[in-house]
Order: C-alpha cells, then structure tokens, then sequence
C-alpha cells in the first residue's frame, strides 16, 4: 500500500468494516474479514460522505433571521419550506448559545425539548444522544424521552408481566438451545432477513444465515404469521398463515381457548410460576364477558378458517415450542395485547423456561436477537440527570407540541406537557420515525426556535432554523460494539471532515465553555481521553470474568478485541424456572402476572390487567374499510436502515420511478386498472404520497406495504407527499394509556393510478440558499 493509500478499521450499525482512502479521500470499503455473512449496505459509505446533501457550512433559516434572530416574534410557520442562508461557525455558535440563554431565562429549562434518537453512530464517544442529553443536563435539564419506537409499548408492558423487559431487549433464548431442542417456531410477524443487517452499536458477525440453514438442516418448523410471506427466509421453508393486520391477538387467544379445551394447559406450571390465569380463563371461556373465544370467533376476525386454527393449536401441544413476535406486532393500536397473549399461551403450554421453547420477542426484527449471550460491557459518557426533567414517551412528540398544559397519561401516571420553546436535536430523524407527518409538521412550527446537528440536508434539517454540520463516523476516531457482539472496535478517523463539518462533542464543548459550563460537559478531556477512558473500563469489566484485553494502544493498532464465547447455550427463566424462589422475578407476585392487578388499578380500558382483545379503530373489520378498503403495513426497507443513506445509489436503485415501491396483491391491482412499475397515489384522511407499484403474489389480497425510508417531501403547502413516505398516513395515537407506543401499523388506505403531474424529486440535494 502506497503512503499515500490507507486503510481505516471502523464500525456501522449495518455492520464493520475497513475504510480505503487515497490521497486524504474516501475511495472504497472492504467488510469485516470475521464476518460470515457482511451486509452490503456498507457500500454506500464512499458516496454518501462527499453526497450532494452534506451539510456544508452553518446555516440558518432566513425566516427565523428574520423575526427572532432579531428578537421578533415568530410567526408560526415557514419551517420546511424557506431557504437558508449559510453563516460562519462562531456566529452560528453565538446564536444558539443566546438562544438557549434566552429560552432558559424567560421560561426556564422545561421549556427545552433535548431530542435525539441514537441512531446516529456505533461509537461509544461520538453517540449524539448522549452528548445532546449531557449537555443539556450541564446547563440545567430538558423535557426529554423515553422508550422508544421499535418497542416502546413493550417496554412498558413487560416488566409488569416478567419483571424486565428482557424478552424483548434481550438476552433472549439463543440460537443455539433453540436448533438444539425446539420442534416448532411460531413467528408472529415472521423473521424477516432483511432487518438481520442492522444492529444497534454495530456488528462483526451476521449469524443469521448460518441459523436459518442449521434449523432447516435439523427439521424445525416454522410458521409464519403474516400478511407478507417475505416476512420469513425462504430457505426454511415455513409455513405461510396469512393473517388480517391487527388481529393476532384474536388467533392467539384462540389458540389458547382449543389448548385449554383440549385439558393439554400445564396446570402445574401456572399454578406454581404464574398468577391470573384463572381470571383469564374466564375471559378465554367467556364467563366474564359473554364471548368464548373459540376458533370460530377467531375466524370471523382473522380471516383463517377455523379448521386450520384447530389444527395449528394441536400442533403446539406437546411439542417443544418457541412463541415469537416481531417487535412490529407491538407497534398498532392495543399493541401491548398480541405481546401479553402470546406470554400467556407460552405458560399455559408450559414451555416458559426450558431450551429452545416458551417465548421472546424480536427474533429477525434486529441482528444479534438470538446470538450467543456475550453482554460487550461498553459504555461511553454519563448522562447529567435532573430529578424533576420530564421524559416524555418518544411516540408522543406532536402531542407535546401541539398540546402545551393538557394532561397525558402513561403507564399509572399523569403529566402535564410544558410549553416548548425550544427544539434542540442531534441524532435520528423525527420525520422519519412519527406518524402522521403533516401533523408532525405542523407541530414543528410551534416551537420559537429548532436547532439540528445534522450531516445530510435531512427532511428534520430543512425543518430547523439554525443547522449545525455533523461529522460522520469516518470523520473522526471513536470505540464502538453492541453488548449482542463479541467485538469491540477501534473506530479510526479515515478522512477529515467534509465542508466545515465539526463532530458533536466539539460543538457542544464549545456552547458548554460560551454558556459557563464546560468543565461540567467536557471535564477538559480530550477525544484522546474519552476513547482511553471507554476501553479502561471495559477491560476492567472483563478482567472481572476472567479476560484480560491487551492495552489500548495494542487494541487501537489492531483495530478490535474478540471476548470468549460463553461456555453454554442460553435460556431465558431458565433459573426461574428451577427454582421460583431463589430466582423470583422483579413483579409484585415474584411471578409471572398473566394477571396484573398494577396495570388493572390503572383503569385503562383499552388495557385492562391480562391480555384481552380490543378492536382496533382501522381494521380490515371496521366500518371504515368500506372507504379505505386497504390495510397498509410500513415495515423496515432492505436497503438502508430507517432513513439513513436514503441518497445512496443502493436507495435510488431500488426505487420505482424515483419513489419508494408499494407491494400489492395481483388481485387488488387488477380491480383498480393498476400496471407494474406506474406511479400511484396512496391516501386516507390523513394525507396522501405518491409511490412506484409493485405487484407481487408475496402479499395477501386486502394488504399493501409501504416500506419506511423515502426521505419526507411535501408538494406545496398541500397534503400530499411525493417520495413514497408512509408516514403521511400513518395514525398518530399511543398503543394503549400503558405503553403510548407508536401505533403505526394500525393504518386503513386506499390506492389509486395518479393522474397529476409527476414532479421530480428534489429533497436527496441541497435546499435553496440565499444571501442574508
């Protein structure tokens, strides 16, 4: 290798990497070389850092320069649709440091909103969402955020029924006990490949084809409950139950009514391990509330025939059976019932607790769900917390906007939503991940001022007024790794940053020192000696388990670290299980609650104390299928992760006529005069976007899907969208009181050819600039 060529070991969440740069540029990428099965999303590195949408240089929104840049008031509107002009560094520094001055002296720290939502690097050090939450922790609190979307209502929901939230977070069973003794893997929502590319803090193994191809190998069978029968791997070759959106918790119940019916309920288990099930068999049963939930029942709402609900429950019985739910299954209204069913079916089976059976959540929804049980001890920087900053739920962000001084309820308690003057965000992308984004938008208008660290012209950037340019990961040095992972990684600096991009610990060292308190942000450490800090303790961590890593300056120059294996397979309750009283779970009980009197004392209807079903407000069911007969699933895309990269060639490459594809049932294509590849128009009462058809026998009549990612672009001040972004349609409601998660896959549509002009799509490049 010539001086003048050089290669950077790094980290992404899709994956690890080495970065090859020639004469200082960014020229090529090459996996991981321990890593079985690379995603290629790496690919997009080279040209996404020098892409046309960087954020060059500081810039502010002529609008807000205008009114309260110059101490006017805001007017309410112009966010997303002005141009900017582009300022130096400390003028943009001052005026976010005299923003935050001012908001905090007239209305007080509550009145800041600290908005980040961690996806933005794998590093440790650089990892936005800690450093905006440090910094504003530094300068006295924020309203801020909790759970998040992938499984915020689960978040809530589980500890009540497990004590922790571990069936979901993780560690769950791995996959090991599972090839090893498990015989049938129901996945509600299936496993899909697709979303085994992306991990949070990164991966140096993509294990999930060797798993697929070992179960496939040693005979397990798998069923995959879905709409999509993309939602599983083909090379297992599951069995395909195609399901209605929104109703697997009629089929679970269901299933555990013909368990029940059939005396194969393992009485002992409950009755030693659970408490409840007695008054959730009479729901089961009907005596409380008149409806026995018999496969018939199930089969008027789920679309299955009985019959085959009958069959599908004797097959559980008696076998070692793993119950799984993708984290999307939670994200619909009343979304806490599927995950609370399943736990209930997985007791009454008795399987809770033994290898390779009971239940977990999230298995195929992210990479390292099911890999061996490593626990990567990484950490970076402290949070600086305040006892009275409110944590809102991070799904209810418009509502917080939208609603300054109404009362919200959230798992057992009430809030008040301060008045927001002040938006401060760094990391992730709201206009991404919320529903309803013309509601999203208008709600952006609210606040006096919005403040983005952003290294692309994102659709929450051009929604600022003041916007900060953010290094990428291969823009400075950082350690990173996942606690699912066995690596830990030297994450080096590959090329100085592009324009006047700074990272943001720097930026927020320098507003810290302007507003008085830096040494309470920065402890006048380096980057040097944060990274130092990081990899001491973790190796003081792991010398406790018997590893000892070699220095860091050894690790730097290699470039990673691989801890053992653990010496055995996983299995969730396992010590629960042997022993329910030395082991007792953190519930009030010490066991598990298939009936919780803490969520029923809340009095929530639409999520009473056990697992019940609610009928959802949109529902192939409901009444308002008569106009919007389409039920509209926005799963994860396969090729970038959320939004991210979406500028890519890989992106471009896979949409349909420039927009994201939207997958129909021959059958509903033919009934509308609709062709393969033309540009549609997909609306409710919410808005509408225009995106690429795409016609496909992979999904059941009745259902559309709308992957999540195209970068938000609205048409003029209208309501329609023209990227082929879901989330114009998508419903803005919580879950449940309990979990207020999103609730996005509860979303009725209809689909028709668009007969307007077809305008280009503009928002990949750079918005409009203009002198001051």
């Amino acid at each position: 290798m010539s001086a003048a060529s050089r290669k950077s070991p790094t980290l992404s969440h899709w994956g690890a990497f080495d970065a090859h740069t020639e004469g200082g540029r960014l020229v090529g990428v090459s996996p991981f070389s321990e890593d079985p099965h690379p995603s290629k999303l790496i690919e997009a590195w080279p040209e996404m850092v020098y892409a046309d949408n960087r954020v060059a240089r500081p810039s502010v929104r002529k609008g807000w320069l205008e009114t309260v840049g110059r101490g006017l008031p805001h007017p309410g509107n112009g966010r997303g649709s002005e141009p900017f002009v582009e300022v130096p560094w400390d003028e943009a520094l001052d005026m976010v440091s005299g923003e935050l001055q001012r908001v905090r002296k007239t209305f007080g720290n509550a009145s800041i909103f600290g908005g980040s939502y961690g996806w933005s690097s794998a590093g440790r050090m650089h990892h936005a969402r800690t450093l905006i939450h440090r910094f504003l922790g530094a300068i006295g609190g924020c309203t801020g955020q909790v759970t998040n979307y992938s499984y915020g209502a689960a978040m809530r929901l589980l500890p009540h029924i497990f004590g922790d939230d571990a069936t979901v977070a993780g560690p769950v069973t791995d996959w090991g006990a599972i090839l090893e003794h498990c015989q049938e893997f129901v996945a509600f929502g299936g496993i899909a490949a697709k979303n085994w590319q992306i991990q949070s803090g990164g991966a140096g193994l993509h294990l999930f084809d060797d798993f697929m191809r070992d179960a496939a190998a040693r005979g397990i069978r798998f069923t995959n409950v879905s709409p999509l029968r993309s939602d599983t791997e083909t090379v297992i070759d599951a069995e395909w139950l195609q399901i209605r959106p929104g109703t697997d918790q009629a089929l679970i119940l269901a299933l555990a009514y013909v368990v029940h019916e059939r005396g194969a309920t393992d009485t002992d288990f409950v009755e030693r391990y659970c408490v409840g099930f007695d008054r959730f068999v009479d729901y089961l049963n009907g005596r409380s509330d008149g409806t026995a939930k018999t496969p018939d029942w199930a089969s008027r709402i789920t679309g299955i025939p009985a019959a085959r609900i009958v069959e599908f429950a004797q097959r559980l019985i008696g076998k070692r059976v793993m119950l799984s739910a993708a984290w999307s299954l939670q994200r619909a209204e009343h979304g806490e019932q599927p995950y609370w069913g399943l736990a209930t079916l997985a007791a009454m089976l008795g399987q809770i607790g033994l290898p390779g059976g009971g239940v977990a959540y999230g298995y195929g929804s992210m990479n390292g769900m099911g890999n061996p049980v490593y626990r990567m001890p990484i950490s970076g920087l402290s949070v600086i917390k305040h006892e009275n900053d409110l944590k809102i739920p991070v799904a209810r962000i418009a509502d917080l906007l939208l609603s300054p001084g109404e009362t919200a309820e959230f798992d057992g308690r009430r809030f008040v939503y301060p008045d927001i003057k002040l938006i401060y965000w760094a990391g992730g992308n709201p206009f991404h991940h919320h529903q309803d984004l013309f509601r999203l938008r208008e709600a952006f208008q609210r606040p006096e001022t919005v403040i983005v660290h952003e290294p692309w012209w994102t659709a929450t950037a051009r929604h600022a007024d003041i916007v900060l340019p953010a290094t990428t990961p291969l823009e400075r040095n950082d350690v990173g790794g996942s606690s699912r992972d066995p690596f830990i990684f030297a994450m080096h600096k590959a090329i100085e940053p592009v324009g006047e991009a700074r990272d943001d610990y720097r930026i927020f060292s320098d507003l810290a020192d302007r507003l008085g308190d830096g040494e309470a942000f920065h402890e006048n450490r380096s980057e040097e000696d944060w990274l130092r800090d990081i990899y001491a303790r973790f190796c003081e961590r792991m010398s406790v388990r018997g590893f000892n890593p070699p220095d860091f300056d050894a690790f730097w120059q290699a470039g990673h670290v691989r801890i053992p294996d653990p010496q055995k397979n996983y299995t969730l309750f396992e010590d629960f299980r042997e022993d329910p009283e030395a082991h007792r779970l953190a519930t009030p009980s010490g066991k598990i609650e298939l009936f919780s009197q803490t969520v029923a004392d809340f009095g929530y209807d639409e999520c009473p104390g056990m697992a019940v079903w609610r009928e959802p407000s949109e529902w192939l069911g409901s009444d308002l299928a008569n106009r919007f007969p389409l039920h509209m699933i926005s799963n994860q895309p396969q090729d970038k992760l959320h939004s991210q990269m979406d500028a890519s060639r890989q992106s471009r490459d896979n949409k349909v006529c420039e927009r994201a594809g939207l997958y129909m049932n021959p059958q509903d294509a033919a009934a509308r005069g609709l062709a393969e590849g033309s540009v549609v128009k997909v609306f409710n009462e919410r808005g509408a976007c225009l995106a690429g058809l795409r016609i496909s026998d992979a999904i059941m009549p009745g259902v559309v899907c709308l992957p999540t990612g195209a970068t938000f672009e609205p048409l003029g001040d209208g309501r329609l969208e023209n990227h082929g972004n879901p989330n114009v349609l998508t419903k803005d409601i919580g879950t449940s009181r309990l979990g207020q998660g999103s609730s996005a896959q509860t979303c009725l549509v209809e689909v028709e050819r668009y007969e307007g002009a077809i305008e280009p799509i503009r928002v990949l490049g750079q918005p409009e600039f203009v002198a001051a």
